[in-house]
């Protein structure tokens, strides 16, 4: 296989950004961006995320069994990129950004125009991605987005000619 075909072609697949947030009981947190995200189900409702296995969050996810995804909008390319480096939590803020415990606990990023939280249903360890199969338990929308939903949701694109993920 044709390794700058192989990359290319990978990087054809569209993807929108996401927050992926998880938290223990002892307070450690993990918040970290995410693009490889889709729904698996209407029913019950199923979202799978990818995760890199040496992230804070996929050890964070298989101990506490739950996240959240916090869909970020149009114009929130800076916060996609301050979630690119390992978060800290300092009060109520993670990397600087307000947040809330959602019902399970995951933290909510308030200034996300949506979110959906998840309890863990299912693991596939293969790779250097572990991909998460998660129940969405809640959501939340900061408010309704004006047209398509889609056309909300900030994508990987635009963040510039030059980020990629995958491939």
């Amino acid at each position: 296989m044709d390794a700058n075909a192989k990359k290319t072609t990978l990087r054809m697949i569209p993807y929108g950004l996401y927050v992926l947030t998880a938290a223990a009981r002892d307070g450690r947190v993990a918040a970290a961006t995410v693009n490889w995200v889709t729904q698996a189900s209407f029913e019950p409702p199923l979202v799978v995320v990818g995760v890199k296995t040496d992230s804070h969050a996929h050890g964070l996810i298989k101990e506490t069994k739950a996240f959240a995804l916090n869909v970020l909008g149009k114009g929130q390319g800076p916060m996609a990129f301050t979630f690119f480096k390992p978060a800290e939590k300092q009060g109520d803020r993670i990397s600087g950004e307000p947040f809330r415990a959602g019902s399970t606990g995951s933290p909510i990023l308030t200034n996300a125009p949506a979110f959906i939280e998840c309890s863990l249903e299912a693991t596939v360890e293969k790779g250097d991605h572990s991909v998460f199969v998660g129940k969405v338990v809640d959501v939340g929308l900061a408010k309704a987005p004006d047209g398509r939903p889609d056309d909300a949701t900030l994508w990987l694109k635009d963040l510039g000619d030059k980020v990629f993920y995958g491939g």
